[in-house]
């Protein structure tokens, strides 16, 4: 499975965001193009240990269970449910959310695993540095997929 703290894949990642536009649509799913951005910029966060959403009780019974899911080679489910504190349904500025994203990935990758939070993930609970390398990976992967870049 591709780690983001790998050099090599957080460039894949970056050049794959360059290449979404403002016209990008996606395949599946209700976010704009800039509301994605806005996403997975709200996931970083939560990855850099800026945000801490709280744990609901559907993650807290079978969270650890389903975890890898998170950070395994199976492509995540088109239309999976979110974090409510991450669902981005307000209007977004295309140009503004994309540099947002980028420089978050880029701080998150030289930070390094010594860096990312020990805070529970909302749903899976605790996870290691190398699973939260691998799972924002497989996220950035599964929205760039949604808007085919």
């Amino acid at each position: 499975m591709k780690n983001i703290f790998n050099q090599l894949y957080t460039e894949e990642i970056l050049n794959r965001v360059d290449k979404l536009s403002p016209n990008s649509k996606p395949q599946w799913g209700k976010m704009n193009v800039a509301q994605m951005l806005a996403h997975c910029s709200s996931f970083q966060d939560i990855a850099m240990g800026i945000s801490f959403p709280k744990r609901g009780w559907l993650g807290i019974v079978i969270g650890q269970f389903v975890k890898p899911i998170f950070y395994n080679d199976k492509p995540l489910a088109h239309n999976m449910s979110t974090l409510p504190t991450i669902l981005i349904t307000d209007e977004k500025d295309f140009e503004t959310e994309r540099e947002k994203l980028k420089q978050k990935i880029i701080t998150f990758q030289k930070n390094g695993p010594e860096k990312c939070t020990t805070h529970p993930h909302a749903f899976f609970g605790k996870l290691t540095s190398e699973q939260w390398g691998k799972g924002i990976y497989k996220h950035l992967d599964h929205h760039l997929k949604q808007f085919r870049v």
